[in-house]
């Protein structure tokens, strides 16, 4: 479902601000692989999601998702193969638009416009059913601006909105970092239940160690702007919080104290 093959990025070349995110990656997901991506500040996990996206072009090395090269496409052109979650709240959504119109937005990305009435009866049932699955209220809100929501509820709304249209592939770039433990939570369990019920190839990056062991079915583990780790299977399944900060030391050289500050 997603390729990437010698994949290099830098930023502010010719510069002394010259900085290397991405050294030559080389990664393969297959369709219904929940992939969890985890590493220190810098490491290059943002850089990577953003090269997916197409955020920015690539120096280097092809990209293609479903069988589809994208290396060289924008990214509003690789939007219909992607649903994307941020890790603020405030960016997957019109603050000022209700609900409603939030969902009807996401529903039409990638197909034709027409001159209809915006929201009808059925559309506006299939809405509710979709918004009751978050178990928030929502579906008794939808007119209401979404501005008016909390981060999380927001969140909850945006991690709806990216799986509505079913993408080929989900990105999340630490889309519980900026909410509350319990909160955080919930969104996990959603994204969990989303994944597995459409069958979703995702990729989540994420700071919280408990949590990259605790969801998918893979582990990567970056530094220096390099995969230095890949764990799935039943070896994933059976990986401690410790045995993931001494992978991590053993395979960056890094001090052993300090690996929990930068993972954590």
């Amino acid at each position: 479902m997603l390729n990437l093959c010698n994949v290099h990025k830098t930023f502010n070349i010719g510069t002394i601000n010259k900085k290397t995110a991405l050294c030559g990656i080389d990664l393969h997901l297959n369709e219904g692989d929940f992939v969890t991506v985890i590493g220190g500040n810098g490491a290059g996990k943002s850089t990577m999601l953003n090269a997916i996206a197409g955020v920015w072009p690539v120096d280097e090395g092809t990209i293609s998702i479903n069988g589809i090269p994208v290396t060289a496409l924008p990214e509003y052109k690789r939007a219909p193969y992607i649903g994307r979650v941020f890790q603020d709240p405030m960016m997957g959504t019109a603050a000022n638009m209700e609900i409603e119109e939030n969902l009807a937005l996401a529903f039409r990305r990638g197909h034709r416009r027409t001159l209809r009435w915006g929201i009808g009866k059925s559309e506006r049932g299939l809405y509710r059913q979709a918004l009751e699955k978050l178990g928030l209220g929502l579906e008794n809100r939808m007119t209401s601006k979404v501005g008016l929501l909390s981060g999380g509820q927001r969140q909850a709304l945006t991690l709806l909105m990216a799986t509505l249209q079913k993408p080929k592939l989900l990105l999340l770039d630490e889309h519980t970092a900026a909410l509350d433990p319990a909160t955080a939570s919930k969104v996990l369990e959603l994204s969990d239940q989303f994944i597995a019920e459409n069958h979703l190839t995702a990729m989540m990056i994420t700071h919280n160690m408990t949590d990259a062991i605790r969801h998918g079915n893979r582990l990567l583990m970056m530094n220096a702007g390099k995969i230095i780790l890949d764990i799935s299977g039943a070896e994933k399944q059976k990986l401690k919080k410790a045995d993931l900060l001494q992978k991590f030391a053993e395979i960056s050289g890094t001090q052993e104290e300090t690996d929990e500050v930068l993972l954590s």
